[in-house]
């Protein structure tokens, strides 16, 4: 007998040879039915793993995301057996989990069609229900090759001879299938239980456009059909938020070809877009900030000072002026240190809280391009400040404040992360520690919950991130916080102190909407194009039945328009009904229609997106009920 140690501190005594099943087993059928995967001393493993005395061990079952990773991951396993069994002559690459799914890179001679995903998906359900055991097979380097030079895998031999020398080969194997996978896996495929493949793409052989280009094919696999059907459901309707068609629906932004990744921003989208600015320079102000705008080009020297030159070149745009090389700005940060050394500072200065909206340059590769979520040119909302260690608490618990007010105005709920000390830091230990501490406390402080990613800070210094869920449940990392211990060495930056003596800043980095253009892209969908009142780019539409009466129009929208509101007339001689279609098309918060009884009454016709058709009223009414709602920000 061996004794084993379960996750409620319990000790439990089973045979010798015993695996983590049979574990399960003993403890109740209940559990043996949901059990997914075993994690034994801290490790992931099969519930076909053999346990030794005194391990400890937690049991994970569908519940456990986990678990759910495992089960995703063996999904991919799935598909790729079906992708061989359909195309004898496909060859294999990667078949990761990833968020809420998985996928598969084939190199395959002819494109997959959606008929094609159709027959691999009918084909995975065949092998699920032939319930085949997942096994693993340890075996040496050169069995591995060998195994995969028979089976003409060209791309997993490649990946075996990438592994490090000590690093043991390990196998899986279901029915007649063999990858190449450090694993855990499910116990047998009647464990998926909720699969879709919803896409394929392409994707170059490890990332590099020098390579030969794979066909991906994405999936989506949850614990219960339940999910699968709710994420179903919200992926129909990110496709009706897609900020790209409805960017164009509401004459927002274009691309034109001329300027791949570079976007032309519209009438309508430059209303947007001042309105967020005026926002956030509106807060900023209140908040203590002065704003900077540094030079959109730069000399190479810099670049080389902030480290750029050597770590990020081939995503800068280069030109020679008078002979020399300068670069156009991917970052705010080195300008704004250039800001910093122009004048002498005491630390009677500090915190300096310096702001910037500058816009950057990129060079991202043409598939990675993704209408305003991935760009090559964008606005960046900077802030550098710069303070006593002594003040680091104070000021990341502001900063963590303005963006709370900034998120909680678009309706926006958010989940923080800090990421801790990585392998080879820059700084001391004693900067790292204080830095770290600095940024636990204020969020304990302030009783966030938060999750630390252990050693996954930057090498100059830890961070916070802000991940936003927006109305269908996904995620976007926006915001950050981040104490950067490199630049003011690297620029020697210094202050005067209380001491006389010269002394280097702290500087915290940070962001809210992170690109500008980007967080329009993600407000467009988590709004589904229905701005609030405040931040539509037309907020009223007048609508007259007849041509007659556009005097009487004109007239409302001068009133309106004096007061700040931002109001449209629908002049063509189409039918009302057309016309009000065509309004809510274009998710305009009110529309005024006006007829005759309207004139003779001095009134007007209201209908709002809220309440529908809300009958007729005073524009004064209205007047003041816009005002109040546009002053307010409601969202």
């Amino acid at each position: 007998m061996i004794k084993i140690k379960l996750k409620d501190g319990s000790i439990r005594e089973i045979e010798d040879y015993s695996n983590i099943y049979d574990l399960a087993n003993s403890i109740s059928k209940n559990l043996t039915k949901s059990a997914v995967v075993g994690e034994v001393n801290g490790t992931l493993v099969d519930l076909s793993y053999k346990l030794k005395d005194n391990d400890e061990v937690n049991i994970l079952t569908y519940d456990d995301e986990k678990s759910i990773e495992a089960i995703r991951h063996s999904t991919s396993h799935v598909m790729a057996q079906a992708v061989k069994r359909l195309y004898n002559s496909a060859k294999l690459a990667i078949g990761p989990s990833i968020e809420n799914g998985f996928y598969y890179d084939f190199d395959i001679e002819n494109p997959l069609s959606v008929e094609d995903i159709d027959k691999i998906e009918k084909e995975m359900n065949n092998i699920i229900k032939e319930n085949l055991k997942f096994e693993r097979m340890d075996v040496s380097r050169e069995e591995a090759i060998k195994l995969m030079e028979e089976r003409n895998e060209d791309y997993k031999v490649q990946l075996i001879n990438d592994l490090p020398n000590n690093e043991k080969i390990s196998l899986y194997k279901q029915g007649d299938f063999i990858d190449l996978c450090r694993g855990p896996h499910i116990l047998s495929t009647k464990y998926i239980k909720a699969f879709k493949l919803i896409s394929v793409a392409g994707a170059y052989w490890r990332g590099n456009d020098k390579n030969k280009m794979l066909q991906r094919v994405y999936g989506v696999a949850f614990s219960n059909k339940t999910l699968l059907e709710t994420h179903l459901h919200n992926l129909e309707e990110a496709k009706k938020r897609d900020h790209r068609k409805l960017g164009k629906e509401l004459k927002l932004f274009s691309f034109i070809e001329e300027g791949p990744g570079f976007p032309f921003f519209l009438p309508k989208g430059v209303v947007l877009k001042n309105t967020l600015i005026d926002f956030w320079r509106e807060l900023h102000l209140e908040h203590g900030y002065v704003e900077i705008e540094t030079p959109i080009m730069l000399n190479k020297k810099l670049w080389e000072t902030s480290g750029h030159w050597d770590h990020y070149k081939e995503n800068m745009y280069t030109s020679i002026i008078d002979e020399e090389e300068f670069a156009l700005k991917p970052m705010n940060c080195p300008g704004g240190m250039l800001v910093y050394k122009s004048e002498a500072h005491s630390y009677r200065d500090f915190p300096m809280r310096v702001g910037e909206l500058g816009r950057v340059h990129r060079h991202e590769l043409s598939g990675a391009l993704h209408g305003l979520m991935r760009v090559r040119a964008f606005t960046q909302d900077d802030a550098h400040i710069f303070m006593l260690p002594s003040q680091i608490k104070s000021e990341i618990k502001g900063v963590i404040d303005l963006i709370d007010k900034v998120y909680s105005r678009f309706g926006f709920k958010y989940n923080l992360e800090l990421s801790t000390r990585p392998e080879d830091p820059m700084g001391s230990d004693a900067d790292w520690k204080l830095a770290e501490d600095s940024l636990k406390g204020a969020l304990d402080e302030l009783n966030l919950e938060y999750k630390i990613n252990e050693g996954d800070g930057a090498f100059y210094g830890p961070k916070i991130d802000f991940h936003l869920e927006d109305s269908i449940g996904r995620t976007w990392q926006c915001g950050t916080i981040q104490l950067d211990f490199q630049l003011p060495q690297r620029f020697e930056l210094d202050y005067i102190g209380n001491d006389g003596e010269k002394h280097r800043p702290i500087v915290i980095h940070r962001v809210i909407f992170g690109s500008i253009e980007r967080f329009i892209g993600i407000l467009i969908e988590h709004f589904a194009g229905q701005f609030p009142t405040w931040l539509s780019p037309i907020q009223v539409k007048i609508l007259p039945i007849s041509s007659k009466f556009g005097n009487y129009s004109d007239c409302i929208k001068k009133e309106l328009y004096a007061k700040g509101i931002r109001v449209e007339i629908d002049y063509r001689d189409e039918k009302i009904g057309y016309k009000i279609r065509e309004a809510r098309n274009e998710r305009v918060p009110y529309i005024i229609v006006v007829g005759e009884k309207e004139e003779n009454n001095n009134e007007i016709s209201l209908r709002s997106r809220k309440n529908g058709d809300e009958g007729t009223l005073k524009l004064e009414d209205l007047i003041e009920r816009l005002v109040n709602e546009i002053k307010n920000k409601d969202a």
